[in-house]
């Protein structure tokens, strides 16, 4: 049950970011639209930041298991096809598209917030991870272009009537392509 209503907290609140704004939420706001009391809502975080928080450490944790998966596999074209496909798997999951259009509408607000931050390193070691330090720079660069071509082919199809299924796999392609060109 506590989890519940920390999961409800989270997806109440990531809306009411991305509708309103961050700065303009309170948390008066998210327990209402919960249906609790501020005191209730206290319980489980004690600031939007503690909200915000908890929604980076969810995205934190998913980069982490692909690091830490990554560093236990040779640097091969294989590992990196997997990489696409494990990464592609974490984009496709519904709280991702809610997180990406949260963070794209509050940049100012969040610019510097701690958890952002950490989240921007463990994504940019994801990156390096992908090539060895003796690969010449072009390799470097096309290859995390090839896994930031993932978030690129969301953004650039999300109004038009392109089917998840085909964004997904022309994106994959893509970034498979850049991978190993």
């Amino acid at each position: 049950m506590r989890e519940d209503t920390r999961t409800r907290i989270q997806e109440i609140a990531l809306r009411l970011f991305t509708e309103q704004g961050y700065e303009a939420t309170s948390l008066r706001e998210i327990a209402e639209e919960l249906g609790v009391t501020k005191a209730a809502l206290y319980y489980h975080f004690k600031t939007k930041d503690d909200i915000v928080g908890s929604l980076v450490e969810q995205r934190m944790n998913e980069l982490e298991s692909l690091l830490t998966w990554l560093h236990e596999q040779p640097k091969t074209a294989e590992t990196r096809r997997e990489l696409v496909l494990r990464y592609a798997e974490t984009l496709d999951k519904p709280r991702h598209a809610e997180m990406a259009r949260f963070l794209e509408r509050n940049q100012t607000a969040l610019r510097d917030h701690s958890g952002l931050l950490r989240m921007r390193q463990k994504m940019l070691d994801v990156s390096t991870a992908l090539t060895g330090p003796d690969e010449p720079l072009a390799t470097r660069i096309r290859r995390s272009l090839g896994l930031f071509s993932l978030h690129a082919g969301m953004w650039l199809t999300q109004d038009t009537e392109v089917s998840e299924e085909d964004r997904r796999k022309a994106t994959i392609e893509v970034a498979l392509e850049l991978m190993e060109p």
